[in-house]
């Protein structure tokens, strides 16, 4: 027995450069690209691979906070200016903090579930290089509980939330077990990152990331338990996916071996008001994971490539845990024998994730699922990795908050 009442496919995924410190044409003090330059460009680049775009029903935008970093709001608004014949049609805007693209993929999904649309297409974007970090870090902590936690909270309130994290690990599991594995997710996300021209790291040289990965962290200007280059950047960019049903692929002319099916998601929601149940683990995450393998009918041996929510090195290798690849407990030295590396037991971020490729928040769970596509599909270019075909399944997980929301999804290369 099939989760969805019919079948639901991704097709013709686009991600533009993730835009901040590190690439070469990156100034802050010289003008950059706007809402509308990254919409549109997001959105002609699915749709420029697909025919017939006026066969698209409607539109999903999924962003986090461009009334404060754009002081703009109305998003579904753009949505006509990507192509004249979408003028008119619906599009609605969603936001989940981080995991706002994940929301994004799941909207396009059920609409076409509903019966209302054959084809829809969904962009996630963020601009978030228009304010100094530490007013964009005040702006971020409304991923959080604002105004039960923000006021006593670190200047830099994220980075200190999953800092706490990293510190709880060292101390249950030891500290340079953890830091290890930390340091190691910087060096594969980097080393990723430089065969993906659309990251953000791609112009990185740096000879000796694991001498970079283990910085000591400078509690004085920065966290306790967490360096700089444990964090994602900040990031402007945006990616865009269609999501049709069988009806809908025939409409915009792409064949069934164009695209991967969906096989089932899971959207699991945590109360924002009250702290994680334990700082060792992403408790939501692992439960979304759980579900989305049970309504798919698989296990975390079926699949042969996972994308993860990497906002921060701790969190990408509590997330690898809560994917169920490893032992509670066991996902620094997971990583550090190098099986979630491109040729390792399960390649993982494989474009370089959050913190290799970048986060625009409102982009990032879009992206993640344009490149668990990609490799399904063989079109992953330079960052290209075997797909067993006896598990043919990918899997991404994207979050939003200190592990409050949360969606996986799990894809099949048809």
């Amino acid at each position: 027995m099939t989760y969805f009442r019919k079948k639901v496919y991704a097709t013709a995924g686009f991600n533009t450069v993730s835009l901040g410190t590190g690439r070469k044409e990156f100034h802050p003090k010289k003008p950059r690209p706007g809402i509308e330059h990254y919409i549109k460009e997001a959105g002609l680049g699915s749709i420029d691979q697909i025919k017939n775009p006026e066969n698209i029903d409607e539109g999903v935008i999924g962003n986090f906070m461009a009334a404060r970093f754009c002081r703009q709001g109305n998003l579904g608004g753009f949505f006509p200016m990507v192509h004249p014949t979408f003028q008119y049609k619906p599009c609605i805007r969603v936001e989940g903090a981080c995991d706002s693209g994940g929301l994004a993929l799941v909207t396009a999904i059920k609409t076409i579930l509903a019966d209302l649309a054959d084809v829809v297409l969904c962009i996630g974007f963020e601009i978030q290089n228009s304010v100094k970090a530490i007013y964009g870090a005040d702006y971020l902590a409304g991923a959080g509980w604002y105004s039960g936690e923000r006021k006593d909270g670190h200047a830099y309130f994220f980075p200190d939330q999953f800092s706490q994290r990293a510190g709880a690990c060292f101390k249950k599991f030891g500290k340079e077990k953890f830091r290890a594995g930390m340091a190691q997710w910087y060096v594969n996300a980097i080393e990723n990152a430089r065969k993906n021209p659309q990251a953000q790291e791609y112009h990185n040289t740096n000879s000796d990331l694991m001498a970079t990965g283990l910085t000591p962290p400078n509690p004085k200007v920065f966290c306790e338990h967490i360096n700089v280059f444990d964090c994602s950047k900040v990031s402007d960019g945006a990616s865009a996916m269609i999501f049709a049903s069988e009806e809908g692929l025939k409409k915009i002319g792409i064949e069934k071996k164009g695209a991967v099916e969906v096989m089932a998601f899971a959207q699991v929601q945590d109360n924002l008001t009250t702290p994680p149940p334990d700082l060792t683990k992403l408790s939501t995450c692992q439960i979304a994971a759980k579900k989305a393998y049970e309504r798919a009918g698989l296990t975390p041996k079926d699949l042969s490539v996972l994308d993860v929510h990497d906002c921060f090195t701790i969190a990408g290798v509590l997330a690898v845990e809560a994917a169920g690849f490893t032992d509670y407990g066991e996902g620094a030295d997971f990583i550090k024998e190098g099986h979630t590396k491109s040729d390792g037991k399960i390649p993982t971020n494989t474009t370089g994730g959050l913190i290799g490729y970048g986060h625009p928040t409102g982009a990032s769970g879009v992206r993640q699922a344009v490149d668990v596509v990609h490799q399904l599909l063989e079109r992953a270019s330079d960052c290209q990795v075997k797909i067993d075909s006896n598990k043919p399944y990918g899997m991404m997980s994207s979050m939003g908050g200190n592990d409050k929301t949360v969606v996986a999804m799990i894809f099949r290369k048809t």
